[in-house]
Parts: structure tokens; C-alpha cells; sequence
């Protein structure tokens, strides 16, 4: 298999934070020249993981020992859960707003619950679209989730940056509702052209979840084209549960999932298929991957490989089994 452990100081794939760049920022992935600036999604990822490396000197030890969990989760199969089911995670929305269309209403909040039982369970309409190729290892991930709760703050700010505040009362935000045991989702009203970003399995419990920019959220009201089908939640909660991009931030980058092809970088817009990668053995590339950077409309399949490395989190040992219980 050409997808080997990497060390985590290696990797430094493992918190992500996504955004639609504007004409001021240098985009250091390779931008398809279809594509404006304006429409590409980027990732802050070293700059937010050297954030939380200084804030945390343990957190890349704790972060390995994840990865070391997990490829011997997959090996004995222990993710499979023997007897268990479907995992139920429950869900709860922290609004933070400023004006009254920032306060999202219930029914948005449903939508993107609805979108995530979806996606990771290949119910999704355009799940059918997954090309011959891919077909094979297209995943009913399993996983399914319930909204446990909303709560609701009004914020004078106009943005939030990607430190957490959002997570902290005192600097203005909601704390997280029973980390261990809820998947929290920070609604925001602006994160300076941020889609969203999630923190992986090892980090703080007190930031632990996913903060999404409301015109992100779900696939109805403030839902804006073209991230308006939810899935930029998808992708986030792919990082909670310890998926990687699926270029592995790098040319021709590790996901450390084996059926996913090697892509030379990340995707944006809408490829035509089939995209080419120019990687080793010129594999097409699963560019309809929800851990790619397509638009919304173009991503719609996760893989075995990474229903795998999702599940071992919620193993018997793993840094998510509160979960499973």
C-alpha cells in the first residue's frame, strides 16, 4: 500500500481551518486557472496548527498517539464496533449574531443536520453520480445525527477570527455544551472570508467542534452560493472525526487513506471528469470527494478507506468512544 503512518510533526495535517480567498492573499496551493481567486477555497492550516502547538506543547504527542491508535484500529478491524450499530452523535448549535438575518432560523440549522445524515450515509441525491471508477469504495459511513440543542447569543462583533473566541463567554462566545458527549457547532457571522474550520480528536475539549460562517450553514436562508448545500459542515465534521484533505496538504500529499488517489494539490470549482493527477501512475483523482475544495454541488462521496479512519475514533481506546457508548 503506497500510503504509509506518517510521524504528526511530518504530517502537520491535523487541524484545518477553510476559506474563500480574496485577491490580497497569496494562495500557496496551485490555483486551476478556470478558477478566480474569489472562488477558490484555501486552508489556514499551519498557521492555525502552529497556534495551538504554541498554546499546547503536548498536543502533537497526544496527536500521534492518535495516529498510531487509529492504523491499529483499522488493522484488527476494532472500528467496526462489533455489535454497536450506527453511532448516533448528538448535536448542538451555538448562534452567535449580530443582526436578525445572522440569527439563523431552526429550519436552516435542520437543513444542515438533515445534509450531514446524508452525506455520511450515501443517501444523498447526487451520491448516484460517483463515477464508475470510484463506485467500488463509494461509503455508507454510518454515522448519524440528531440535534441534541441551539443556543443563542447576541455578539456586537462584526467578525470572529479563528482563536476560539467564539468558544469562550468570557470573550463574548457560547462554551461548548458536554464536549465529550456533543459534537458542538459554532455558527458565526462572519470569520473574514472563513467558510469554517474543526479542531481534531486530541485537542482542548474545551474548543473541541466546528465553527461554520452562517452563509455556510446548511442548504436554506442565509446558505450562499456556491457553499450553499452544506457541505462545508460535511468536510469540517470529516476533520473531527480525523479525516485529512485529500491531497494531504502537500504535492502528491499523504490523506493516510489508502483508496483515495494521490491528488497533485487540491481542487476547486467544478472539474471536469475525469481530472488527471500528474502523481505517480497519473491516477484520476476523486475530486468529488467531500475533503477536496470543490464547490458544494461538486463533492459528494466519502470512501472506505476513510469510513474506516473515522470509525476507529469511536473504537473502544479511541479519543471519541464517549461517543459509541
Amino acid at each position: 500500500m503506497r500510503k504509509l503512518l506518517l510521524s504528526f510533526a511530518a504530517a502537520t495535517l491535523l487541524l484545518a481551518s477553510c476559506s474563500k480567498s480574496d485577491s490580497s492573499q497569496k494562495d500557496e496551493l496551485t490555483t486551476p486557472e478556470s478558477l478566480s481567486m474569489s472562488d477558490q477555497r484555501n486552508c489556514g492550516a499551519m498557521e492555525v496548527l502552529a497556534a495551538d502547538m504554541q498554546n499546547d506543547p503536548t498536543l502533537a504527542q497526544r496527536m500521534q498517539e492518535i495516529e498510531e491508535f487509529t492504523a491499529k484500529a483499522i488493522r484488527s478491524r476494532s472500528m467496526q464496533l462489533a455489535g454497536t450499530g450506527i453511532i448516533t452523535i448528538p448535536v448542538v448549535v451555538n448562534v452567535l449574531y449580530r443582526t436578525a438575518s445572522e440569527n439563523i432560523s431552526d429550519a436552516q440549522i435542520q437543513s444542515q443536520i438533515d445534509v450531514l445524515n446524508e452525506d455520511f450515509n450515501g443517501t444523498n441525491s447526487d451520491f448516484t453520480k460517483t463515477p464508475a471508477i470510484f463506485s467500488g469504495v463509494a461509503a455508507n459511513v454510518g454515522v448519524q445525527f440528531t440535534l441534541a440543542g441551539v443556543v443563542r447569543k447576541y455578539s456586537s462583533k462584526r467578525s470572529w477570527r479563528t482563536n476560539n473566541d467564539m468558544k469562550s463567554a468570557a470573550k463574548g462566545g457560547i462554551a461548548a455544551t458536554d464536549p465529550a458527549n456533543n459534537l458542538n457547532i459554532w455558527v458565526v457571522n462572519d470569520m473574514g472570508g472563513i467558510l469554517g474550520y474543526a479542531q481534531f480528536p486530541g485537542g482542548n475539549a474545551s474548543t473541541d467542534g466546528v465553527v461554520i460562517a452562517h452563509k455556510y450553514m446548511g442548504r436554506i436562508g442565509t446558505a450562499t452560493s456556491p457553499y450553499n448545500l452544506g457541505r462545508t459542515a460535511t468536510h469540517e465534521v470529516g476533520h473531527w472525526m480525523n479525516l485529512r484533505h485529500i491531497w494531504g496538504d502537500a504535492t502528491c500529499g499523504n490523506d493516510q487513506v489508502a483508496d483515495t488517489p494521490q491528488h497533485n494539490t487540491s481542487n476547486g470549482g467544478c472539474p471536469a471528469y475525469p481530472h488527471y493527477s500528474t502523481c505517480t501512475g497519473t491516477p484520476v483523482e476523486m475530486t468529488m470527494n467531500y475533503m477536496d475544495y470543490t464547490y458544494d454541488a461538486c463533492m459528494y462521496m466519502f470512501s472506505n478507506g476513510q469510513k474506516d479512519r473515522m470509525l476507529a475514533v469511536f473504537a473502544t481506546g479511541g479519543p471519541r468512544a464517549s461517543f459509541a457508548n
